[in-house]
């Protein structure tokens, strides 16, 4: 059997998400308020459906919002409410 006949194994490192799903969010907020966007109206449009031309690429926002799954980031949103605003 020739060299090329087998079957050969790729390692590929992964890129590392070093900003947390906060981060993102703050970033991409900033860049939807420089173009001029609502940005909750966009955020939330883009967490109910997935659809990321409601993120613009101005900053690279969409590739970072894209980075993160939407459910990490409805977590993280759901626990910086519940954090501020249970009764102690």
């Amino acid at each position: 059997m020739s060299h090329l006949d087998r079957t050969r194994k790729f390692n590929v490192k992964s890129e590392e998400m070093s900003v947390s799903p906060s981060d993102v969010l703050t970033l991409v907020y900033s860049a939807l308020e420089e173009k001029g966007y609502h940005p909750i109206n966009q955020l939330v449009g883009y967490l109910l459906s997935g659809e990321p031309a409601y993120i613009p690429r101005h900053n690279n926002a969409r590739n970072l919002i894209r980075k993160i799954e939407r459910d990490e980031i409805i977590e993280e949103l759901v626990r910086f409410y519940l954090k501020h605003h249970l009764p102690r």
